[in-house]
């Protein structure tokens, strides 16, 4: 199975200079790329079970320079304002995806836009995807804005500039990059008083807490609430090989797994009780005590489902793609939501890397809708949309310091600065990418900052992308809604 490379690696990197709003003379271009198109506005109305929408779409992009006004970046957006409501009161959501290197369709059309993508089961490259009304749209309490980081969907450099490349294809560097889109955006449509939501998924997540951190300090504006799918936020806990912390994060999501197959009750705290207790125990007196592996080997093969001859040759210790592999013969599982299979492309050999059939069969459906919404925009850029870059994640500079990537420091930060912050942390219960406990072990680290319910870990069927479930799409709207309205 392949992975995003950016759910892999080390740490932060050099800083991006001062961005600035101002536009160079045209001699100073030579190097320069052409613009994007000029921002495309229409008028829409929507009509949905029970009410309708009527609203205005801006298709366009935002041009950041640096101190000396040289053009880095055209960072290309798409905003849905609601017709006829009170900016001053009117939240607006900025949201953004992950890789690094995906495009905000990710959310935009499975989750919060006005339109989405109808998927049933394992998404299939050639199945019509022609977005249609999203009945869950945030739009009823929330404007909306999805950003694509440069390298994704329409947003390229201003400029060819190895060094430049490097600033932005880095954590920080891309953080101020946002930063500096969001704010240019609130200027630009007179929004600076709206009350301000920023929505991640995946690495998007990880973004969250740093970019609620960066509008604070940097730019000068509050954030009301963060809303993280599916988020890695600290790497030090990222789940990796069969480490112990590693095989105690995805276990309940496996066993979840597991009896959705089997079609039978699993008490899913009590996994996690057991996950957390006596089988990280058991994992920290290593293969070699005989005793250990068999209490291990009995409950984790009734856990899985797996053969228990197979799960004692790994001495009780199930790695991510024996997991996906032996699930059923001749399929192999999704890491994003391990309840769909797909036909293994060799099963004839003992490892095969092949597409993963959630991740990348929802490549081409989503690139399709949105060049569709596109359209429906009047916005057309030249050149190739990019859903996901591969380029962005493989050329990520994570930084040279000691430790791995860590949102959790600037979530405690931005939770102590701002006593109104609220955040809502949303896992699928099937994902093996990001499992739901991993982000819940991180989450019981936080000190208590304020009231008890100001972060909130919802946990939904699903996977990674829990939000193509109708159920799953229903409790994040609403959970958002939640935290707007309080």
């Amino acid at each position: 199975m392949r992975f995003v490379v950016a759910l892999a690696a080390l740490l932060l990197a050099c800083p991006l200079p001062a961005l600035s709003q101002h536009a160079p003379p045209p001699a100073e271009l030579g190097e320069a790329r052409p613009a994007l198109p000029p921002n495309a506005v229409s008028r829409h109305r929507l009509a949905l079970p029970g009410r309708t929408l009527a609203f205005t779409a801006t298709a366009g992009a935002i041009r950041l320079s640096d101190t000396q006004g040289k053009p880095q970046a055209e960072i290309a957006f798409i905003a849905y304002t609601l017709d006829d409501a009170d900016p001053r009161t009117r939240p607006v959501a900025f949201a953004v995806n992950g890789g690094p290197g995906a495009a905000s369709a990710w959310l935009q059309l499975g989750a919060m836009g006005p339109w989405r993508l109808a998927i049933d089961g394992v998404p299939s490259p050639s199945a019509p995807a022609l977005p249609v009304p999203n009945a869950e749209t945030w739009l009823d309490f929330t404007d909306l804005v999805f950003l694509d980081p440069v390298g994704a969907g329409y947003s390229r450099f201003a400029r060819d500039d190895a060094e430049l490349r490097r600033r932005l294809w880095s954590v920080d560097g891309d953080i101020t990059a946002l930063a500096a889109t969001i704010r240019r955006w609130l200027a630009q449509a007179g929004r600076e008083a709206s009350p301000r939501l920023v929505v991640g998924e995946s690495y998007g997540g990880f973004r969250g807490p740093l970019l609620a951190r960066a509008l604070q300090l940097t730019e000068g504006f509050g954030v009301a609430g963060l809303v993280l799918v599916s988020p890695v936020l600290d790497f030090e806990w990222r789940a990796r090989g069969t480490d112990p912390l590693s095989l105690v994060q995805r276990l309940p999501s496996m066993a979840a797994v597991a009896a959705q197959a089997d079609e039978r009750g699993l008490d899913l705290e009590e996994v996690e009780t057991y996950a957390a207790g006596p089988f990280l125990a058991d994992l920290l007196r290593g293969p070699r005590d005989s005793a250990a592996v068999e209490r291990l080997t009995a409950r984790v093969a009734a856990l899985t489902g797996l053969d228990p001859a197979l799960v004692r040759r790994r001495a009780g210790r199930i790695d991510l793609q024996t997991f996906l592999r032996e699930r059923a013969p001749g399929q192999v599982a999704s890491a994003y939501d391990a309840t769909l299979l797909a036909p293994d492309a060799a099963p004839e050999v003992a490892w095969n890397e092949q597409p993963d059939p959630v991740l990348d069969g929802l490549r081409a459906p989503l690139t399709t809708g949105m060049l569709t919404v596109y359209g429906w925009l009047g916005w057309h850029p030249d050149g190739a949309y990019r859903v996901l870059n591969d380029e962005v994640s493989q050329a990520w500079d994570w930084g040279h310091r000691l430790r791995r990537p860590d949102a959790t420091r600037a979530l405690r930060e931005v939770l102590a600065l701002d006593p109104a912050l609220r955040v809502l942390v949303a896992h699928g219960r099937d994902d093996l990418v990001t499992p739901y406990f991993g982000t819940k072990l991180v989450l019981a680290q936080l000190p208590q900052i304020g009231a008890p319910d100001r972060v909130r870990l919802l946990v939904t069927p699903g996977g990674h992308m829990a939000y193509l479930r109708d159920d799953a799409r229903k409790a994040l709207r609403e959970g958002a809604r939640a935290l707007l309205e309080r």
